[in-house]
């Protein structure tokens, strides 16, 4: 380990339970292989690109194809094999927990579970559940518990209701062009400014955000009458954090650095599902790009994760 010490916010756990039954609950619609891991592999993954610590998540398609109380089951499964590593080791993982949306009760039954007994990081989310993308009123009951938790927020995309294009899986395109539609509509349907407590990450870059959020901006009150001007739009778009997951290009990363605000960038790789030799590419590319300071890099690297994660900040001390 070097002074680098990176915080990886954008790590994937893939429980062999979940996984092996995953395939007769509706496999994953999005296209993508399924990946090997352990958390032996995921640590040697981490020492060779100076990463401390992961902070571990499901990806998607999550719980989504359990029905009943078998979703909420499986979301607790998840979430305890989980919080079992992190406790085995606490330095080198964190975790956002399942909740087994869009069952409104099972997932503030979970909310509740993830930060009083497992002493979670945060949450993380889809992008959308069966097409109904997180700025639907039917959610407002849980970013208003989570708005009482203070909580972090990780959203993960999932694969929008179109058909993937034959060669291209969902998360070669698809992915961020779904982060992109829930951030957005998060905050025209009033759910960022309504929840200031919330802290949401994007997964890699926001998807488009970054590049569009002043299109979105300037065209918005045109054509709704219930969402602010477009100056305090912006200012609701730069609330959100960014990882850089598969997001650290030269061409990405200068939309990125001019939109986002100071702090709210975040070292990710995508570990498994973006494969260990394109997880140090990107990080190669980060660090080697010379439109940040050493300052600049080492919060995106670490300092800027540890303002959002107490437990993590506490470590350290």
């Amino acid at each position: 380990m070097t002074a680098k010490n990176r915080i990886d916010v954008h790590q994937h756990v893939v429980p062999p339970f979940w996984a092996d039954t995953l395939p007769s609950h509706g496999g994953d619609p999005s296209g993508w292989h399924m990946p090997t891991w352990s958390p032996d592999s995921a640590i040697a993954f981490m020492d060779k690109l100076q990463i401390a610590t992961g902070v571990l998540s499901l990806t998607a398609p999550g719980v989504q194809g359990w029905a009943a109380h078998e979703k909420r089951d499986i979301a607790r499964r998840v979430n305890e094999y989980t919080a079992d590593i992190v406790a085995r080791y606490p330095a080198r993982f964190g975790h956002f927990v399942t909740i087994p949306l869009p069952d409104m009760t099972g997932a503030l039954l979970e909310i509740d579970h993830a930060f009083d007994a497992l002493n979670a990081d945060g949450v993380v989310l889809l992008s959308n559940y069966g097409g109904q993308y997180l700025g639907d009123p039917a959610f407002e009951p849980m970013w208003a518990a989570l708005d009482r938790r203070h909580a972090v927020v990780f959203v993960h995309p999932a694969k929008p209701g179109i058909e993937t294009l034959r060669g291209m899986p969902g998360p070669m395109l698809d992915y961020p062009f779904d982060t992109t539609r829930t951030a957005v509509q998060l905050v025209l349907n009033g759910v960022i400014g309504r929840y200031p407590n919330v802290r949401v990450i994007l997964s890699h870059a926001g998807g488009f955000l970054p590049y569009v959020a002043y299109r979105c901006a300037e065209l918005a009150p045109g054509v709704r009458v219930d969402v602010p001007l477009t100056d305090d739009l912006l200012v609701l778009f730069q609330r959100f954090y960014f990882d850089t997951a598969l997001s650290s290009s030269p061409a990405a990363l200068p939309s990125l650095t001019t939109f986002a605000k100071p702090g709210h960038i975040l070292y990710g790789s995508d570990y498994p599902y973006a494969p260990a030799s394109v997880g140090a590419s990107f990080t190669a590319m980060f660090d080697a790009y010379g439109g940040l300071s050493s300052e600049q890099h080492a919060a995106i690297n670490r300092d800027s994760a540890l303002e959002l994660l107490p437990r993590l900040a506490k470590l350290t001390r």
